[in-house]
This record gives structure tokens, sequence and C-alpha cells, in this order.
């Protein structure tokens, strides 16, 4: 069966499926809440971040398929089917859709104006027309942005410090990833005004990231910067086991990656930003107005370095990376 076949089959039985209960809850005071979810990739590519939002809720007391159920739309790397998705899953009325990256949060306005989007995004809203503006969204759009695309100079800056040897830089992305272009334009600009020169890796799925560390190396890289793209956040312990076996010294956007062995990150953590997301989750629920809920960016941008793989990778990190560095790792 292809990939468009199954998902419509899942797609018809997910909606026969909301379709009972949305009956029977109506003559309920009982209601069980149904929360949209739509993201490109699969639970395979994807997946990371959907558990930790369902891990972030069950810290609020929410538990998938007890007293909340999450119904989960995959798009694949068919950006241009979430309007269709979009506007299925507002028929059935959910209490809240969460919208993971910009066209999907778009196509979830565009389907709805009454039921609460939920957006946890990478780029500007205001800029993609989501919301009025952060203190004030307006509508019914709420939710976070990370606008990772403002570090990627810092990561070109940290790397080139850390490794100043380094002629040519890696940057790891996912030629799927409906903003992959863009972070690539502004990866190329960026490294104009550092003065390095950057080379583009991708891997779509699982079974293409060991190609391209392998071709890092034949290419003999220096450094390696991994994009904070949803596909490659799934696949942190294979990336993470990848950079040591080709001993390539690397940065990345989450804390995680460095916590299971990275060298160095400049970001946040993935798991304390979805905290956020179930926040605003939790609030809709609760029967906040989307339009009074500020759009939240991160408060706190960390540097995080583990000496423990410098030593490993015989990296000398210089005294200005750890006098900046707010958590080092041993």
């Amino acid at each position: 069966m292809t990939f468009a076949r199954r998902r419509r089959l899942l797609l018809a039985i997910g909606s026969a499926a909301v379709a009972i209960p949305l009956h029977s809850r109506a003559q309920s005071p009982a209601r069980i809440p149904h929360i949209g979810y739509l993201s490109t990739g699969t639970p395979d590519t994807n997946g990371a971040l959907l558990s930790a939002l369902k891990d972030s809720l069950r810290e609020l007391g929410y538990v998938d398929g007890k007293n909340i159920v999450i119904d989960v739309g995959w798009v694949g790397p068919y950006a241009n089917q979430f309007p269709q998705l979009a506007a299925s899953m507002a028929k059935t009325s959910p209490s809240a859709i969460i919208g993971t990256c910009v066209p999907s949060t778009r196509a979830a306005k565009n389907a709805t104006q009454t039921i609460p989007v939920v957006m946890a995004v990478d780029g500007d809203p205001v800029a993609a027309g989501l919301i009025a503006s952060f203190a004030h969204p307006g509508g019914n759009v709420t939710g976070t942005s990370t606008l990772f695309e403002s570090l990627i100079p810092k990561w070109l800056e940290l790397i080139n410090a850390a490794i100043p040897k380094a002629r040519d830089i890696a940057v790891l992305s996912d030629p799927d990833n409906v903003v992959d272009e863009y972070f690539w334009a502004r990866t190329k600009d960026a490294a104009e005004r550092v003065g390095v020169n950057v080379l583009q890796f991708g891997a779509r799925q699982p079974a293409e990231l060991e190609p391209a560390f392998a071709d890092m190396k034949l290419k003999r890289v220096g450094a390696t910067i991994v994009l904070t793209e949803a596909f490659l956040t799934s696949q942190q312990p294979r990336i993470v086991a990848l950079v040591d076996r080709y001993r390539l010294p690397s940065i990345f956007g989450y804390s995680e990656f460095v916590q299971a062995g990275g060298l160095m990150s400049y970001g946040v953590s993935y798991r304390e930003y979805y905290r956020r997301v179930a926040r605003y989750i939790d609030a809709v629920l609760k029967g906040t107005n989307p339009a009074d809920l500020p759009v939240e960016q991160p408060t706190k941008i960390e540097l995080v370095i583990n000496l423990a793989t410098a030593r490993t990778l015989g990296v000398t990190m210089p005294p200005q990376l750890l006098v900046r560095a707010d958590r080092m790792i041993e």
C-alpha cells in the first residue's frame, strides 16, 4: 500500500472514530477533549516532538487516550496537503488544533475562525500573517515561536571559535523540510559574514544519515552544524553516535544532543519548549481566549558544552567559549 493510500485509510478510520463519540459527547457532560495535531513527516521520522508534547501534557494531568485524545495528521513531505487535512480536522470540532510549522498553522487558521489554534513554529508568525502581534495575537491563533533562523550566525561563530582550523563546515538538514531552502540561504549569508565555507548535506530518512556523515568525512569537513528540524531531532541517538564515530565536532540547536554526547549547543531544550506548548493547550482547554494569550519566544538561549566529548575529540575549548558557557557537562 502506498503512503498516500495508507494515509487516506488512516484518516478515514480516524474520522469514523471521531464521528461516533461526537454524538455521544453532545449528550454527556464529561466530554473528553480531542486535540488535532498537524505535522510533516511520519511517526518514525518526526515522532520525537509529538512524544515530548505528550510527556508535557502528562505532567499537567492530560493522558492521551484517557482524559484527552490527540488526533494526529501526518502529511509526509507533502506540505501542500495541510489545507485539506486541516479542513477535515476542523469538521470534527476538536477542542484545539496544534500547528507544528508555519504551513500547518496557516492551514488550521484558514480552516476555522473559532477553534483555538496553538502553534509551535520556527519563524516569525507576524511576518507569516498568523498573528497580529506577539503581545496581542488577535483571532484564534496563539502559541510559541522559536525564530531559530536568527541563531544560525551564532552557530557558525561558535563552531568556528571552537574549531578555528576548520576550512569547511558541514550543515546537515532535511531536504523535505518546508523551510530547508530558506534556512540554507540564511546559512550561506551568515557564513560569508563569519568568513567560513559551508557545505550542505541532506538526510530525509534514517537510512540516509550514515551516508551523509560518511560523505562529510570524505570531503574532509572540519565541523558540523545540525539544524533544528523535526526529523533530525527525532534521530538524536543516531546522529550523536555518528558524530562520535566519524569524530566530527558538532553544534546543535537543542541541548538534548549535548547531554547525549554531542560537543556543544546554542539554543534551547526541545522538551522544555514543548512544556510551554502544553501550557497553551491547558489554557485554551480551560476556556482562555487565544487572543488573550501573548505568543512566547524562548526567554533564555543557552550555550552548553560537553567537556568530556571535547577531550575525546581532542578539541581544546578556547577560554572565551568556556567563560560564555551557561552549562558544562563533564
